[in-house]
């Protein structure tokens, strides 16, 4: 059964991988894949990595790029069956764990777009299964552990969470692994992985701690504590509560379960760190599947009667079923937006951005192509001369990323623009001559440049509402060559 249950997000892939369209970040990490690094302003290198093998063996297609998350929760769902195995359960046990997994409304909505946090749900799960191999005395588990951290790290900063819960767990739970030289060989191999990452922020000069501040001052929203678990409910799944927060009671309490007992503790030492932090609320997502492992060893143990069972498995699959044309495109915009309402859900974002009438997830999977014709429209429409030395910069990485997919199809050069790793990577041969740009207020443009003139209006229907009605000016005669003006235009948030 775990064979198939891991097997269905890659079903629900094949059959409604497109969704939408292309999410914004989406955008950026094909365009990062055409710009291989060590790392990057917001995140480390493996999504890129990644990305660019996809690119260049199945294409930049939304099945081929969506099919990475989607295998990546097929891991996690394999992965919790075996840590309800470690844990003792036997089959229904395994089953229920994964079957629980799979209906994470959170792991559904990040496993279907290319990005990070899929991986990073599924690293830290396979990193506690080798953890509670290690904790029941498996030493060399700790040597995989190190190897899985370090991966880790190059996907996603975040796992330097776990990295500290566990620590605070060994040192109050467990003692005596402390004194395991495979622990700390372990330690020693995942940072040896994450090195050249950290080389690569000390040469750039820490650009990510640099980005994570402004995130935190100017664009994310900062939850309150009985916020932010309230969204933990919600992300998990209300009828989820009966089975991880009996995982976690058990194994900070029970006696049986006293060798675990650090991961008990890393969930609430990360917690706390993430209120600390003003983190977004997905961010504490990966730490809950070695919680539904441990409630599923107890819920397998304590109920034996098939309609009981058959019951829980109802309770688990039902809200999942109710909660997936919430998380991840699989209705047409009218019947989603109708479901909402009719389920009192309002849109939604962890941002400070104005919304519509759709959350900020699937706001930003919409428009990207109308908004690369727009720009094209106005680019072929320029005198041959100028077209010959325009270049088009986008405000942001989806803009930009827009352009750099779609734009080879319409005739338009690559983009550039000032927003995270685009920044980077400069103004290449941009003289300022001829400047395609869009905005709603051209009048920090009047300041860089000689003449400004409007173009055209972009109409992207259910985008984001700061996206839609923009215009695009063409902007000529710059004050300054654009290489003088671009350390000054940084745009790290």
């Amino acid at each position: 059964m775990l064979v198939v249950l891991a097997a269905l997000p890659v079903v629900l892939h094949l059959l409604l991988g497109e969704g939408y369209g292309y999410f914004r970040d989406e955008l950026y990490y094909l365009a990062c894949a055409q710009h291989l690094d060590l790392g990057y302003v917001d995140h480390p290198p493996l999504i890129a990595w990644l990305t660019a093998a996809v690119r260049a063996t199945l294409g930049d297609s939304l099945l081929a790029v969506r099919l990475v998350p989607a295998l990546a929760l097929a891991g996690t769902v394999w992965t919790a069956g075996l840590m309800a195995a470690e844990l003792g359960g036997r089959r229904f046990a395994q089953f229920l764990a994964a079957l629980a997994t799979l209906c994470v409304p959170v792991y559904l909505s990040l496993a279907s777009v290319l990005s990070m946090n899929a991986i990073d749900v599924l690293l830290w799960a396979v990193a506690s299964l080798l953890a509670l191999r290690g904790l029941r005395g498996d030493r060399r588990a700790w040597l995989r552990f190190g190897v899985v951290a370090g991966v880790g790290l190059l996907n996603k900063l975040s796992v330097l969470f776990l990295g500290a819960g566990l620590a605070v767990g060994l040192v109050l739970a467990r003692r005596d692994v402390l004194k395991d030289r495979y622990l700390w060989a372990g330690a020693a191999i995942g940072g040896a992985i994450a090195l050249p990452h950290v080389v690569w922020q000390v040469v750039h000069g820490w650009p990510t701690l640099e980005f994570m501040a402004n995130a935190r001052a100017h664009k994310n929203v900062a939850l309150e504590p009985l916020a932010f678990l309230k969204e933990q409910v919600l992300q998990v799944g209300p009828l989820a509560l009966l089975l991880w927060l009996p995982g976690l009671a058990w194994l900070l309490g029970r006696r049986a379960a006293r060798p675990y007992r650090p991961l008990g503790v890393a969930y609430l030492v990360i917690l706390m760190l993430m209120l600390g932090t003003s983190a977004k609320p997905y961010y504490l997502a990966p730490a809950y599947t070695p919680l539904l492992a441990a409630g599923a060893v107890l819920v397998g143990a304590a109920i034996r009667r098939p309609v009981l069972r058959a019951l829980v498995v109802l309770a688990i699959v039902v809200p999942g079923l109710v909660a997936l044309p919430l998380v991840r495109p699989v209705l047409a915009v009218e019947d989603y937006v109708a479901y909402a309402d009719a389920l009192g859900m309002a849109p939604r974002t962890d941002e400070r951005q104005e919304l519509g009438r759709l959350s900020q997830f699937f706001a930003d999977m919409h428009g990207w192509p109308e908004f690369a014709s727009t720009v094209a429209s106005v680019y072929q429409a320029l005198p041959a001369d100028e077209r010959e030395v325009a270049c088009i910069v986008g405000r942001n990485y989806g803009e930009a990323g827009a352009i750099d997919l779609f734009g080879p199809g319409l005739g338009l050069p690559r983009a550039i623009s000032t927003h995270n790793s685009y920044h980077l990577w400069g103004p290449r041969d941009c003289t300022g001559a001829v400047v395609l740009i869009p905005a709603k207020d051209p009048a920090e443009l009047r300041e860089l440049f000689g003449r400004v003139e409007a173009a055209a209006v972009v109409d992207c229907g259910d985008c984001m509402p700061y996206e839609d009605g923009l215009t695009i000016w063409i902007a000529r005669d710059a004050h300054a060559a654009i290489g003088e003006l671009w350390p000054g235009l940084k745009n790290y948030r």
